[in-house]
């Protein structure tokens, strides 16, 4: 029973991980779509807002329940393939989430805030923001498919 109580938290953890990251990235392109900065900035104020209640609880969850899975279920952390390579991958993008998507966002977030704001510098610093965005995203996605699938690695 606590094995799969367990299993339910990182379940629930990687939906809430996720689904921010997926809802973030949806709400702020609906926003930039209008170029109104009072509408942009508060999406991306409610963005980092959302990253501190969902996505960095979602992160410990994720971890320390994934940890006691692996030894409730006698699994070895770092011999077991399956577990991880979802760990290199959680990695990074955890990395590029703290390297620069994070610190993206606030530049994203002064921009809109500017009295001079201006959608062009914008739009620019978006193509970044979301470059390192999709890569703070594939790889948890990735690692959701390996967690799924655990190939015999």
């Amino acid at each position: 029973m606590l094995y799969l109580s367990l299993k339910a938290l990182h379940v629930f953890a990687v939906v809430i991980f996720l689904g921010n990251i997926i809802t973030g990235l949806f709400w702020h392109r609906y926003a930039a779509r209008t170029r109104e900065p009072t509408v942009i900035g508060h999406a991306m104020g409610g963005i980092i807002f959302s990253d501190r209640l969902f996505t960095i609880p979602g992160v410990i969850l994720i971890l320390v329940s994934g940890v006691l899975l692996a030894i409730q279920g006698g699994y070895p952390l770092l011999r077991t393939g399956w577990i991880l390579w979802p760990i290199i991958l959680f990695t990074v993008s955890g990395l590029a989430f703290m390297l620069r998507v994070a610190p993206l966002q606030r530049q994203l977030l002064a921009m809109a805030q500017a009295d001079n704001f201006d959608y062009t510098p914008y739009q620019q610093l978006t193509r970044k923001w979301e470059f390192w965005g999709a890569v703070a995203l594939l790889t948890p996605l990735a690692a959701l498919v390996i967690m799924t699938m655990k190939p015999a690695w």
